[in-house]
């Protein structure tokens, strides 16, 4: 008799255990997504930073260029 509520009580707790089971894979996987997200914006940050400092580097060279153009126009006259 009491193999047999043994057995029962296996048999009842495996829809729960499986249903626990996926619960902690889909747990992994939810925590393995939100890490990847985390490092995808941390990448886009810094590309994100290099292209500002590209974008300030062609207008520093775009104003020196013209800063030079007037004190050379400026030295002929």
């Amino acid at each position: 008799m009491s193999d047999l509520g043994r057995g029962r009580a296996a048999f009842e707790c495996a829809p729960g255990l499986r249903l626990a089971a996926h619960e902690r894979v889909s747990q992994i996987h939810h925590d393995n997504i939100n890490r990847r997200l985390d490092r995808l914006e941390e990448m886009l940050e810094r590309l994100e930073r290099r292209l500002w400092l590209t974008v300030y580097g062609v207008v520093a060279v775009i104003l020196a260029q013209a800063f030079q153009s007037v004190l050379s126009a400026a030295q002929l006259h």
